[in-house]
């Protein structure tokens, strides 16, 4: 008698989880670890009312972009879902994903597609936060990302998509972490790679002593790192020696510019990729040399101060105090606060009279959170056509947040999306970040 556990399927596509996705008897079946075009016997894991969870159990027949993924913790360690499938089908399948909740979401169409934007493959992780456990059971204290579906930290010795370097502080990490006074009070350690120095932001929920503080100095010699310290919230992060305060940066040379930040800062996770993202938002805004330009969710002014270098004035807005604050040092620093500005706002309430009480604008970045532009997306969509932008570049980090977004510019305000493709921030991963281009 068949088994009403396992199922045969025929896997159709990904979602943005990077799990299969299939139907049978009516229902969609999600399937981790199947990839496009494969069919499965599959296990099922978890049954809902319109939808059940599975798992394979045999491949019948293999999709040809199948590959050996190369991390021996793959399957297990939640921090990557896509190894098993080759990387430029993974980028594909990303494009695909933005196309479709453009489409679906925002009943939306790009006139072009934009050539993805892709970068290394591994190595490219430059912040991550890692969890860390003690568990007796496992032989002490682990450190690295939690198991996939799990609330359990993997048993990780190395990381293949963070830089060799950090992929190596994971073991030597543990036996630091077993030596300080209360192991079991230390729930992670963030890492912020910079051009010139690599800080581990340790999250200690009970006071250090004056052994645990010469053990944390004694492993940054040996490895070459920098110690933060963050007893509370992120605000309360701070440099174990003063002197290390300012040693965080990163280079964005097309512009002459070097961005200062501090390890609880937002910032990219993958230089190279930003870097890239950078210069085609500026070339996708064609900014004049007589423009104004608005940078909404400018955090640290990542695209504000190069478009300060060629626009004739950049105003950027942000929530943060604290962001606003550095976007003015780093413009002070280079000499561009004549030409950028910087105010605190809430782009989450903005309004028609609200953007239009900030003056026009001749061009405007949005680079929001997950959460997507909504307020600003209506505001925009309000403002008369003399008195709108000549073009909005969306850098977004959520498809299905910039397809509502575009749905609204396009079907309530009259807005072409001109152009929209995606940007492998997250190889390896279901994440999928991506641009796209309107105008009026």
């Amino acid at each position: 008698m068949p088994d009403p556990h396992t199922l045969l399927l025929d896997i159709e596509s990904l979602d943005l989880e990077g799990q299969g996705v299939a139907h049978h008897e009516g229902k969609v079946a999600f399937v981790e670890g199947a990839l496009p075009g494969e069919r499965i016997l599959a296990r099922i894991v978890r049954r809902k009312p319109s939808f059940d969870k599975a798992r394979i159990d045999r491949v019948v027949r293999a999709s040809s972009q199948r590959t050996l993924p190369p991390c021996p913790h793959f399957g297990t360690c939640g921090g990557c879902a896509m190894q098993h499938l080759a990387p430029a089908a993974q980028m594909a399948i990303k494009q695909r994903a933005l196309e479709d909740a453009l489409a679906h979401i925002g009943k939306v169409r790009p006139a072009q597609i934009l050539p993805a934007m892709q970068g290394p493959d591994f190595g490219y992780r430059h912040r991550a936060r890692l969890s860390v456990r003690l568990v007796p059971k496992k032989g002490g204290v682990l450190v690295g990302f939690r198991e996939r579906n799990s609330s359990y930290v993997a048993d990780i010795r190395q990381c293949l998509v963070l830089p060799p370097h950090v992929s190596a502080l994971l073991v030597p990490l543990r036996a630091l972490v077993e030596s300080l006074s209360r192991p079991d009070r230390i729930p992670q350690i963030e890492v912020a790679v910079g051009d010139e120095a690599t800080v581990l932001s340790l999250r200690h929920l009970e006071p250090l002593v004056d052994a645990d503080l010469q053990q944390l100095r004694a492993f940054a010699r040996a490895h070459e790192v920098v110690w933060w310290l963050q007893p509370k919230g992120p605000d309360s992060a701070h440099p174990l020696d003063p002197a290390d305060a300012d040693r965080l940066a990163y280079a964005l040379p097309a512009y002459g510019l070097r961005m200062h930040y501090r390890p609880t800062d937002f910032t990219q996770v993958n230089p190279t990729i930003n870097q890239a993202l950078v210069a085609r938002a500026l070339s996708l805004l064609a900014v004049q040399g007589t423009d104004r330009v608005a940078d909404m969710f400018c955090g640290l002014g990542n695209f504000s101060l190069p478009l300060a270098t060629v626009a004739r004035e950049v105003v950027g807005y942000e929530g943060s105090a604290a962001l606003v604050r550095r976007a003015r040092e780093d413009a002070a620093r280079q000499n561009l606060d004549g030409r950028a500005s910087f105010a605190e706002l809430d782009l989450f309430e903005i309004d028609a009279d609200w953007l239009r009480g900030l003056g026009r604008f001749d061009r405007m970045l949005i680079d929001p959170p997950r959460e997507g532009a909504l307020a600003l997306a209506h505001a925009l969509s309000a403002l008369a056509p003399h008195e709108r932008p000549q073009r909005v570049v969306y850098v977004s980090c959520n498809p299905a947040t910039l397809a509502r977004d575009a749905g609204i510019l396009h079907h309530v305000g009259g807005w072409t999306l001109r152009a929209a493709g995606a940007v492998n921030m997250f190889p390896h991963t279901a994440h999928v970040e991506s641009i796209a281009v309107f105008e009026p």
